[in-house]
């Protein structure tokens, strides 16, 4: 009987939908740090990225440093409540709590819950380590390694302003979406290196709006950041930019559904 019933759970399984990037919403929204403006939530905390969830951002932006201990938190600064996350453990830093009562997320928690839904995209920005690109390198391998040990390939892109960290991804998992944000590289050097897009700030793109189409002629994606001022995001999308990282997400989905 036993028997039995595996053979049937087989061969539910076997017939299931497969799992496939057009679960993920197309729209052009990246909430940055979770969605935690308007409702005055704690940046890159998981109550935020429920926020960015609800509203159906196609991705959710958060920050990852890792600890003195190896392990990979989610936090913006290099101080997690005065606390420096690089030079203090992981127990350490959990001794204190966010304002509202979560305590500093582990990526592995962050994904584990992001994993729960195929709506919206989870954002890993590697943060370049202050010691140093030998350390923000082995951050962008821990992270590959850990998305790869839970198998949230299809769910995490990466970013980073360490061009260290992106090549290092891209070494290890050359089929991985990394997009750079410092702002100085060409949409050309960026193919050549296996890049999948990038993420400049709207000053840069401004400057040298040329490269958005460049980057699109060679099958980069474009994403703009930090983008708050509603003029900035009407040109962002006349420029038909692929994604833009925003503080108010809801404001650009009004904007969005309005054009």
């Amino acid at each position: 009987m036993l028997r039995f019933l595996l053979c049937i759970l087989a061969m539910t399984l076997s017939f299931s939908p497969s799992f496939s990037q057009e679960m993920f919403h197309s729209n052009i929204v990246i909430a940055h740090r979770g969605a935690w403006k308007t409702n005055t939530l704690p940046q890159n905390s998981i109550a935020s990225l429920d926020q960015a969830i609800a509203l159906n951002c196609v991705g959710s932006e958060f920050d990852v440093w890792m600890t003195l201990d190896g392990k990979l938190v989610v936090n913006h600064d290099a101080d997690f409540l005065e606390m420096p996350i690089e030079t203090s453990t992981l127990k350490q830093l959990r001794k204190k709590k966010l304002p509202n009562g979560e305590k500093i997320p582990t990526v592995k928690e962050y994904l584990k819950h992001g994993m729960k839904q195929t709506g919206t995209k989870l954002i890993l920005e590697m943060k370049p380590s202050k010691s140093g690109a030998e350390r923000s390198k082995e951050l962008a391998a821990k992270s590959v390694a850990l998305v790869k040990e839970m198998k949230a390939e299809k769910w995490v892109d990466y970013i980073t302003f360490s061009y260290d960290a992106g090549l290092k991804v891209i070494e290890i998992d050359p089929t991985a979406n990394v997009a750079y944000l410092t702002g100085e590289k060409s949409p050309a050097q960026l193919k050549a290196d296996g890049f999948f897009g990038f993420d400049y700030n709207i000053k840069v793109l401004k400057d040298k709006p040329h490269w958005i189409k460049e980057a699109q002629e060679l099958g980069l994606t474009v994403n703009a950041w930090t983008v708050n001022n509603v003029e900035d995001m009407k040109w962002l999308l006349e420029q038909k930019v692929d994604f833009i990282t925003t503080d108010e997400p809801e404001k650009l989905f009004e904007l969005v559904k309005s054009k």
